[in-house]
């Protein structure tokens, strides 16, 4: 079988759980062949680590290489639009992380834009230019991979199994990932993220609750759509003193660090999507489904299989515990498995596979649109006050 052969484009935190991810895929053989990053020191360290055979900072190069099959995009979102369409005229397949665009300022813009730019302008042109993403792809013989990994989570996968076979009627989820602030220096600037906690973290509940109403419809047999948004967002962190917040990591400028985030279906059912940079305890993630008939709470991070008690972090320096822990002592709940449980595998297991095979994904563009078209319509209805209807 002919080797699937990937060019990482990003050398962060994201490529990490890539490369991870990558290492353990199976019955098809992958290779990164490039890691494409603008810090060729940081990336050479990186690609050793790896076995990535060759660095460099010109995305052009990757793109003119007839042996990658796929260009995997990693960078922060404001590159994800305009990677994704060179990659796909290029003829290569895209993975893309989340999300899938934003809202990151155009000339004229007053700063600091997310106080004073218009949350309808936003939402306007964010689904302008998703619609060309979506145009171009649907026109391509190449795939769009859209890289949710709470879509791969077992916990998620197994639910999904049950309300096929049950065709349960999903009345009320509720998802969650919140945690105590991004590590990233420009997480607090609407400009560099397109928004505060609900794009950084509350996306990934969103795909999750969406892609499992469409397991819903699917086993159904009928049509669901979300018809409705509304938000409530806020800054938390502004009635903190700088000693009260010095166990959080969040920034904010002129972004939330809290969201709250209803959904209303056709089928007049309901979903709550909650993201805060507000939560000590490290990062916690979660899914619950309440069903017409049955209950299913799919707990991700963090999770209980492993638990420590230590009175000091001596020897355990380079021992990871779990994502945004700073301390190693008292009891603590490891992360085992953790780019499983969270479903990075089984997310790039997917993707190598349809490349390898020509069948589509189960995160596409598709779910890509839609997380982010909900995402900007929650903002304009928490800077306007109001109900979105879509």
């Amino acid at each position: 079988m002919k080797t699937v052969t990937v060019a990482l484009i990003g050398g962060g935190y994201g490529a990490f759980l890539h490369a991870n991810g990558y290492a353990k895929v199976h019955g098809v053989p992958v290779k990164i062949k490039t890691l494409v990053d603008l810090d060729l020191e940081k990336a050479t360290v990186f690609a050793e680590k790896y076995g990535i055979e060759h660095v460099t900072s010109s995305f052009e190069e990757v793109l003119n290489d007839e042996e990658i099959d796929i260009i995997d995009i990693v960078t922060p979102p404001m590159a994800h639009v305009d990677m994704t369409i060179k990659a796909l005229k290029a003829g290569k397949h895209v993975i893309c992380e989340k999300p899938l665009t934003g809202y990151f300022g155009e000339e004229g813009d007053e700063k600091p834009i997310g106080h004073k730019v218009p949350r309808s302008k936003m939402f306007q042109k964010v689904i302008e230019q998703m619609d060309e993403v979506k145009n171009i792809v649907e026109a391509s013989d190449k795939l769009f991979m859209y890289a949710e990994n709470y879509v791969y989570c077992p916990s998620i996968m197994k639910a999904a199994e049950i309300i096929r076979s049950k065709k349960s009627k999903l009345v009320f989820m509720k998802g969650e990932e919140s945690l105590r602030g991004s590590s990233s220096p420009v997480a607090g600037m609407w400009d560099k993220t397109g928004g505060g906690s609900l794009i950084r973290m509350g996306c990934h509940p969103l795909s999750g609750i969406l892609w499992l109403k469409q397991v819903e419809a699917q086993a159904r047999n009928e049509k669901i759509s979300v018809v409705s948004v509304n938000a409530d967002m806020g800054h938390i962190g502004k009635c903190l003193s700088e000693h009260d917040k010095r166990h959080l990591t969040s920034k904010p400028i002129d972004v939330e660090d809290f969201s709250n985030v209803t959904l209303t279906f056709s089928d007049h059912t309901k979903a709550i999507v909650i993201a805060s940079d507000n939560v000590l305890g490290g990062v916690k993630n979660y899914v619950e489904i309440y069903a017409n008939d049955g209950t299913i709470l799919c707990n991700i991070t963090p999770a209980d299989n492993l638990k420590a008690y230590f009175l000091d972090q001596e020897g355990l320096d380079d021992v990871y515990f779990s994502e945004m822990l700073p301390e190693k002592t008292g009891w603590n709940n490891l992360f085992i498995c953790d780019e499983i449980l969270r479903g990075y595998v089984y997310e790039l297991q997917d993707f190598v596979e349809c490349v390898a095979y020509g069948r589509k994904p189960l995160s596409d563009i598709d779910l890509a649109y839609e997380t982010t078209k909900i995402i900007y319509a929650a903002y304009q209805s928490a800077g306007e006050g109001r109900t979105i209807y879509l």
